[in-house]
């Protein structure tokens, strides 16, 4: 009997308090106010957000939101009292409150169990071994022993290898597609505390007023990039004719698809972007690497810590409150 698929809600506050986090729920009821039960929970002084404010609660593989509060909820600049979710829906709690992006990612559904399949027939009784002959081979000369290979040096030992900088890894730039031609795949781009969606592709980047999609930063020119849909995927491709934009560390001079989780950079100072998956792309930001020579003296100056008994503190990364915030 088939099951209901998996389906992780995203709730992507674009303005308000809790800018930049961002909470991924798969209840079939997600609270909204302030009260601690709340999943979607705001500061308790936050008193324009009712205790119990609304619900989000999952119809088959439709979400329902129920507004229950007295300052109202809004959704795409409408008051609601009740109404079904799409992917790309901003939802305004209260008035003059923050606004939440609602995005929705199928998850992946546990097998069905299998059939209990007939008892299996009985093991045969077990054989004797076949006789073996065993030579001593003669020792091998000298010359021999030298045309030998050597193993390679030992790894170095695990608390070294925490303290060694590891290589990023390394992305193969795949084939280039097809000239980009017109299709109705839906693209969502969060950019600061805007959210635009797009059903037509292919989308234009750039500065200049005339493109699809408009970014005002000193990185950008005037026509910068093309994001299409081809051969079942997401690709972007690089139109500044300086190799600025990259996929994963790859140049997309040629075209390069997007996979969930790939970090998208219009040039090496920003905007950089992170693709989630079904056609859509949110802002990240990101500290440029250090100097090699600035990895180094932190390698050392770690390694000192360890050797003086030291913890060196580790950056919680959780999903949960990733910062998409604009510089």
């Amino acid at each position: 009997m088939k099951t209901a698929p998996d389906i992780i809600v995203q709730l992507i506050h674009i303005e308000g308090p809790l800018k930049g986090q961002i909470l991924e729920v798969s209840d079939p009821e997600i609270k909204i106010g302030r009260h601690p039960s709340c999943q979607l929970q705001f500061p308790v002084d936050y008193n324009i957000i009712s205790r119990h404010h609304a619900t989000i609660s999952r119809e088959g593989n439709r979400f329902k939101l129920t507004d229950y509060s007295s300052n109202g909820t809004i959704v795409n600049g409408k008051k609601i009292k009740e109404v079904y979710l799409k992917d790309g829906d901003v939802i305004t709690i209260s008035e003059g409150g923050p606004k939440v992006s609602f995005l929705t990612q199928v998850g992946v559904s546990s097998p069905a169990p299998a059939k209990a399949s007939a008892a299996p027939p009985p093991p045969s009784p077990p054989q004797a071994p076949p006789r073996q002959e065993f030579v001593t081979p003669a020792p091998p000369s000298p010359e021999a022993r030298a045309a030998i290979p050597q193993p390679p040096p030992a790894a170095p030992p695990p608390e070294a290898r925490a303290y060694m900088p590891q290589p990023p890894p390394v992305r193969r730039p795949a084939e280039p597609a097809a000239p980009p031609r017109e299709s109705k795949e839906p693209l969502i781009i969060q950019y600061g505390p805007t959210l635009r969606s797009f059903d037509r592709l292919p989308l234009k980047i750039g500065k200049h007023p005339s493109c699809d999609f408009h970014i005002d930063h000193a990185s950008i020119l005037d026509l910068h990039a093309e994001i299409y849909f081809a051969d079942g995927d997401y690709w972007v491709r690089d139109l500044t004719g300086q190799h600025l934009v990259t996929v994963g560390g790859v140049p997309a001079d040629q075209g390069v698809p997007l996979r969930q989780n790939d970090e998208l950079f219009f040039s090496p100072s920003g905007p950089f972007f992170q693709f989630l998956g079904k056609g859509r792309l949110g802002e990240m930001e990101r500290t440029p690497a250090p100097p090699a020579e600035d990895r180094g003296q932190e390698f050392s100056d770690r390694a000192s810590e360890k050797i003086k008994g030291k913890n060196t503190p580790k950056s919680p990364m959780s999903f949960l409150k990733k910062i998409f915030s604009k510089d």
